[in-house]
């Protein structure tokens, strides 16, 4: 049987698509789901954070949440920290840097729930496009979540790593959460980008987590902003 969370997850999504809570329309608040439910505050809590991140209902400061309805199907192709949580290695050009425990940059040891300067398994990897470097791509994972897995490999992986936790750890990724920032480059990052310490970078976070919230993965993906361009579609409405 699924967990109280997922379970209150699956309740609330038949509701809105049912129509019983229809698109625009105010969710009940967390008192109301705890009487009604018989469940904790946190379990409340984890199931309407699933839902926002999910796209299935959005927080107003001081309204409360209201129902988006059943999120926009998405794009066949992956948005970009997704693709390096989930697609296999072997079908990019990538060459492995580093594969290892070290200190985390201080946005990914939060995304992953660390305390700061707080240590993580790191799979690090260069992606070339027309024999350029392009992408510095960074999969941090949790150190006990990569122990007895194939994540230490020099080899590519033949699975995405989402799929490689799941299927060594019997964990069940749910969704990813995607952030996107700019900042400028530190001294390695230019170096082995091959760009300038004055062209600013776009950086990528990708956070896998399973239907709790709980996080499993972080894909930081580093773009030089004079060879990219992000670009998205989405239906209005």
């Amino acid at each position: 049987m699924p967990p109280k969370y997922a379970q209150l997850v699956q309740t609330l999504q038949r509701r809105i698509e049912s129509g019983t809570y229809p698109p625009g329309s105010l969710l009940p608040s967390e008192n109301q789901l705890i009487q009604e439910f018989g469940v904790s505050r946190p379990t409340v809590v984890a199931a309407l954070r699933v839902l926002r991140e999910q796209g299935w209902i959005e927080s107003q400061q001081g309204k409360g949440r209201f129902v988006r309805g059943r999120p926009a199907r998405e794009a066949d192709r992956p948005r970009t920290g997704q693709a390096y949580l989930t697609a296999p290695e072997d079908g990019s050009a990538g060459e492995l840097l580093e594969a290892g425990v070290l200190t985390a940059p201080n946005r990914v040891a939060a995304l992953l729930g660390l305390p700061a300067k707080g240590k993580a398994f790191v799979r690090r990897r260069l992606i070339s496009r027309d024999g350029e470097p392009a992408e510095l791509v960074s999969v941090w994972v949790p150190s006990e979540l990569a122990q007895g897995t194939d994540l230490t490999s020099a080899e590519p992986l033949t699975e995405g790593i989402a799929d490689h936790l799941s299927a060594r750890k019997a964990l069940r990724p749910d969704h990813v959460v995607e952030q996107i920032t700019a900042r400028m480059p530190g001294a390695e990052e230019s170096r082995r980008l091959g760009m300038g310490r004055s062209v600013p970078l776009l950086a990528v976070y990708g956070t896998v987590r399973d239907a709790s919230g709980q996080p499993l993965a972080v894909a930081e993906v580093l773009l030089p902003a004079d060879r990219h361009e992000l670009e998205d579609a989405y239906p209005i409405g």
